[in-house]
């Protein structure tokens, strides 16, 4: 049976090693997807996302590289899991690029996973690190105040 794969790519506002350790950490996968997961970051560990629609196993984490076994709850019974490699590489001052090689997926539903991919993944990501970025800056200046305002008393 014929398989597809998906190559995709998108640049973040964030450090390689910061979004290396945030896909491997379930909370912040959670928070930066904004779905629930379970994630065991070791190789065989669990790789499960989206309250279980993907599932899947780690079959290799080193720096700026992790390898997982992807599956969803469309694949049919006879389906084999498919492949998901997780590539993060600097890029610019202190950004990063994600790039994604999605290969074995059944015939027919690679369309589908690449919409998933940015509607699900690339776009909250943005979001997520675009404000973790800002954050410090608001409360730093959050804090700025009461002293400036103490010093005027």
């Amino acid at each position: 049976m014929p398989k597809e794969t998906l190559l995709l790519s998108r640049n973040f506002p964030v450090s390689a090693d910061r979004l290396h350790a945030a896909w491997l950490d379930e909370k912040e996968h959670a928070a930066f997807t904004g779905g629930p997961a379970t994630i065991e970051p070791r190789v065989g560990g669990l790789a499960r996302a989206w309250d279980g629609y993907i599932d899947g196993r780690f079959v290799s984490i080193e720096p700026g590289r992790i390898v997982q076994t992807w599956r969803t709850t469309d694949f049919g019974k006879k389906d084999e899991d498919s492949r998901l490699e997780v590539r993060i590489e600097p890029a610019g001052a202190k950004g990063c690029t994600l790039t994604l090689i999605h290969s074995d997926i059944p015939e027919g539903q690679g369309e589908r996973y690449e919409e998933g991919w940015v509607e699900f993944y690339f776009t909250p990501m943005n979001r997520y690190f675009s404000a973790k970025k800002a954050a410090p800056k608001k409360a730093a200046a959050k804090k700025a105040a009461p002293k400036t305002a103490a010093a005027k008393k």
